[in-house]
């Protein structure tokens, strides 16, 4: 099923550095289709966890691919460009970092299904914070070229999103390490480790993306 595009956001008024850059080397907007991609991804996974029995994750595997391809595309035009509108390691970090979130995601639904693991409270409510700090990470790329205090606020919104993730994965293996069912135990940690994991490709999203408001200041 064809999933929707996230909407395609006019370049014209993206500021100074959109009159200095073409637009196959208007890096913000390559971060911005990558992040509204990215958001699209997560919130697939968050769906997907919703539609029982768990089935295979082809849709979310479908974006992840795509999403790889605008990656590699922007690593080509970094290298080829002559210079860029902030520090060409916080671009590359950024996206980088951005797709570990969708890969993480889609590792761990397809882990879910080999695994047999069915979706508790604790891996529902992981994945909701994923997606609400990724959402904010995604707003604030929006705002990078236009309104710094906007990005910052979205930051400070994302860094409770993953705060609120770490404490529900604390909970959750406290929980889990009580139960006597050891295979089930042992199966069930492999996920909530692989959503930490995908928030902290959302921190370290998030910390690259706020050096670069401080080097735009």
């Amino acid at each position: 099923m064809k999933k929707p595009e996230p909407e395609r956001k006019s370049t014209t008024n993206r500021g100074l550095f959109s009159a200095l850059f073409p637009r196959e080397h208007d890096f913000y907007a390559m971060l911005d289709e990558q992040a509204d991609w990215t958001v699209v991804g997560v919130r697939e996974f968050v769906d997907w966890l919703g539609a029982l029995p768990l089935k295979s994750p082809s849709g979310l595997e479908e974006i992840e691919d795509e999403v790889d391809l605008m990656r590699h595309d922007m690593e080509d035009t970094l290298i080829r460009s002559f210079s860029t509108p902030f520090d060409r390691q916080d671009i590359y970090s950024i996206s980088r970092q951005m797709d570990y979130i969708l890969n993480f995601s889609k590792e761990t639904a397809k882990e879910m299904v080999a695994f047999s693991v069915a979706p508790d409270e604790h891996i529902r409510s992981m994945a909701l914070q994923l997606l609400e700090g990724t959402e904010c990470i995604g707003r604030g790329i929006k705002a990078l070229d236009s309104d710094k205090d906007s990005v910052e606020s979205e930051i400070r919104k994302a860094r409770r999103a993953y705060n609120a993730l770490e404490e529900q994965y604390i909970t959750g293996m406290a929980v889990l390490l009580q139960t006597n069912d050891a295979m089930y135990a042992i199966r069930t940690r492999e996920i909530y480790h692989h959503l930490r994991d995908a928030g902290r490709a959302m921190r370290d999203t998030l910390d690259i993306l706020h050096n670069a408001v401080i080097d735009l200041a």
